[in-house]
């Protein structure tokens, strides 16, 4: 009866997306079962074996859906770098922050799951929509400097993304300020600042 229920809202699909992204979020990605994933959206047993091979299939859907969301949270912030090309950067900062605080299930599937984003085609094209947006921010950054001058763009995007991921990992996990004396988003911003003007990528003004 349940099964027929979700059915009849039409998204089966999307409702053991959502349980799962929920399960992570409270359990981790590894604690928990299909059957549980199940139980959470309202289906039988079986029914997710209707859309996915095994947990490993449903996760990394859950990290798709998280990669496109994720994507287009980063292109607004950036918004083609207007008003100034820095400020839009360091609004992707924030974005970054809010959206693992937000929907921090899809972020776990995303980066703390193990799942293999390079043998899942989907997946893998959803993870490199997000590292195109901090790339072509990458590339507008350095573009008041000379051609010869400039820092490889996919070097500076990548280190800005482990660098928001390590705010993430180790500030704003827990309790506000239970890590360090000052907000996540502070120390994120300053840390970019710093590393932007070490390449010359911002005046020291």
């Amino acid at each position: 009866m349940a099964d027929r229920k979700s059915y009849h809202h039409g998204n089966l699909r999307q409702a053991l997306v959502e349980a799962t992204a929920a399960l992570i979020e409270e359990l981790g990605p590894q604690a928990f079962t299909m059957s549980e994933a199940a139980r959470r959206a309202g289906v039988s047993p079986a029914a997710p074996y209707r859309h996915f091979k095994g947990r490993d299939d449903l996760i990394e859907e859950v990290a798709r859906l998280g990669f496109l969301e994720f994507t287009e949270r980063l292109d607004a912030a950036f918004d083609d770098g207007h008003p100034r090309t820095l400020t839009a950067f360091l609004r992707m900062g924030q974005a970054y922050l809010d959206f693992a605080r937000e929907r921090p299930g899809y972020y776990m599937a995303m980066f703390e799951s193990g799942i293999s984003i390079a043998g899942n085609a989907e997946l893998s094209q959803a993870s490199e929509k997000a590292q195109g947006v901090l790339l072509h921010a990458a590339k507008a950054l350095a573009s008041r400097l000379p051609e010869n001058q400039r820092p490889p763009a996919r070097m500076v995007a990548n280190h800005i993304w482990a660098m928001s991921h390590g705010v993430v990992e180790l500030f704003s996990r827990g309790r506000p300020g239970r890590r360090a004396p000052v907000e996540p988003a502070e120390m994120l911003e300053s840390g970019v600042i710093i590393y932007l003007r070490g390449l010359g990528l911002i005046p020291d003004d």
